[in-house]
């Protein structure tokens, strides 16, 4: 077997894409292709992770196979297939959000960011399962459940969660079933469903990806962004994900951020000489977590760090967390029902209110396990122009944006770094899910690039470390995690899905 079709079938549990190199075997792309689609077709089953294959995705790799075989390659993504959750429009499948609402609601276009993957040569393999509208439909919901594809699963025990909203980008990453995958998040839905599944994920700064053809939550809050088994393949989709679109309010105005390749900045040597603070008031919700991180500062330290320890992000004010809350309830209905309105066919014809009679008529599957509280709560609040709505919009960014900020400049940072997530919980359907902690809410809410990477295990399941900064710092970010990576090593693919390397020895 080549090495052009050794780095396509590797996936990422051993070492990473490849550029590809001219004079590749025909073929080469369509068994990369395949082999993702055979082992979706063997594990998906257990996992429920990816809600539809996409029935172009061999032709677009003939075509890819042609190019490479031709030596016109399209760069170090070519050939390599990628899973695209489904709430992301694409030409070929329906986008679903997980409701049985848009259950046919067939676009015939692709989201800009998709658009630039296919022109980067990605296989755009099908769509990934996720927590129903990502995750903002009930405060009782279960991570990974959706009415179209029912429970995603964690590889690390089928048990657990996989988090969300992200969960089928996370889990099917995490089994090898693909090598990249990509996400959402306005709140955690990247990074959690990463760090639970042991993958590196990136919440981009709000505004370096466009958010064209993507079902919304919060335009003041929500990115898309990569999902992979390590630092140099999110960065690398992440260089192929980012760009500018002029119909979006958020678009970076600075043409030179959508310039840069992120692999540029991968350096094993990063931390030496950075001054990393630790916000030790976003861990300590569980002492096995405590034990990864604390081990992860010594590799950082390993390294050159100089660690700036015991550091607090500022207590929420009173009603702060209410305004939070506000401003998603106002984004979602208004965002939401503009989404719906540009859609062809019945689903163009939709918004919330309509959303909200038909759960009612279709509880039985649509509302066996949780209600639909938040779409109440959104439906009952008036439009952008809101007093309301425009005071809890300046509190909650400012505040946000001060507290990553403020300790940036009063120590002199860097970056920051704390746990990412709480282990994974069992699944429970009836109850919900049950949280300890998370770092994911300070750069959500003010639109900073977070970064999380495994840092080790807790009875087996997967732990992160989060990096985070202010607006468009991902180079520095990048670099620090990828040296924190390399230095710890501490990721392993999940047991019981097959052994990957056998599928690509000689």
């Amino acid at each position: 077997m080549n090495t052009y079709i050794k780095s396509l079938l590797l996936l990422t549990l051993l070492g990473g894409i490849a550029t590809v190199e001219a004079g590749a075997e025909e073929g080469s792309v369509i068994q990369a292709t395949q082999t993702s689609m055979d082992r979706i077709e063997r594990w998906n089953d257990e996992l429920n992770a990816v809600i539809a294959l996409n029935p172009e995705a061999v032709s677009q790799a003939e075509v890819l196979d042609r190019e490479a075989r031709d030596g016109k390659t399209r760069g170090r993504l070519h050939g390599v297939p990628v899973l695209i959750k489904d709430n992301i429009d694409t030409l070929e499948t329906a986008t679903t959000a997980g409701s049985l609402a848009l259950a046919n609601n067939r676009t015939g276009r692709d989201a800009r960011l998709v658009t630039r993957l296919r022109e980067a040569g990605l296989v755009i393999l099908g769509k990934a399962n996720l927590s129903e509208w990502a995750n903002f439909r009930s405060e009782r919901s279960s991570s990974g459940w959706s009415g179209v594809a029912g429970q995603a699963r964690n590889p690390y025990d089928t048990t657990r969660s996989p988090c969300g909203s992200s969960s089928g980008s996370g889990v099917a990453v995490a089994a090898g079933l693909v090598p990249l995958a990509v996400g959402t998040e306005t709140n955690g839905s990247i990074i959690c469903p990463a760090a639970v599944n042991g993958i590196v994920g990136i919440k981009p700064t709000v505004g370096l990806v466009s958010r064209h053809g993507i079902v919304p939550i919060s335009h003041t809050q929500d990115t898309a962004g990569p999902m992979a088994t390590n630092v140099r393949d999110a960065a690398a989709l992440l260089t192929a994900m980012a760009g500018p679109d002029p119909e979006d309010v958020a678009s970076a105005g600075d043409a030179s951020l959508f310039e840069r390749d992120y692999t540029d900045y991968l350096d094993a040597d990063a931390l030496e000489g950075r001054r990393i603070g630790v916000v030790r008031s976003l861990a300590g919700f569980h002492e096995g977590v405590d034990k990864a991180f604390n081990r992860a500062i010594e590799d950082m330290k390993s390294r050159g760090a100089e660690i700036i320890d015991d550091l607090s992000l500022p207590d929420y004010p009173d009603g702060f967390q209410q305004a939070a809350y506000d401003v998603l309830l106002y984004e979602f209905k208004h965002d939401l029902n503009a989404y719906l309105a540009g859609l062809p066919g019945a689903a163009g014809q939709l918004d919330l209110e309509q959303l909200i009679a038909f759960n009612q008529s279709n509880k039985d599957r649509e509302m066996k396990w949780f209600q639909q509280e938040i779409f109440i709560q959104s439906q009952a609040k008036g439009g952008l122009d809101s007093p309301e709505y425009r005071e809890a919009l300046a509190r909650v960014g400012s505040f946000s944006r001060n507290g990553i900020d403020g300790l940036l400049e009063q120590h002199g940072l860097d970056a920051l770094i704390s746990p990412s997530n709480t282990p994974a919980w069992v699944i429970d359907l009836v109850v919900g899910d049950n949280w300890l902690g998370s770092s994911s809410s300070f750069p959500a809410r003010a639109g900073y690039p977070h970064i999380t990477v495994p840092m080790g295990y807790v009875h087996g399941i997967p732990v992160g470390i989060s990096f985070y900064a202010s607006a468009f710092s991902e180079p520095d970010l990048i670099a620090l995690a990828y040296a924190y990576e390399q230095a710890s090593k501490r990721a392993r693919p999940p047991s019981g899905f097959g052994d990957w390397r056998a599928a690509v020895s000689d």
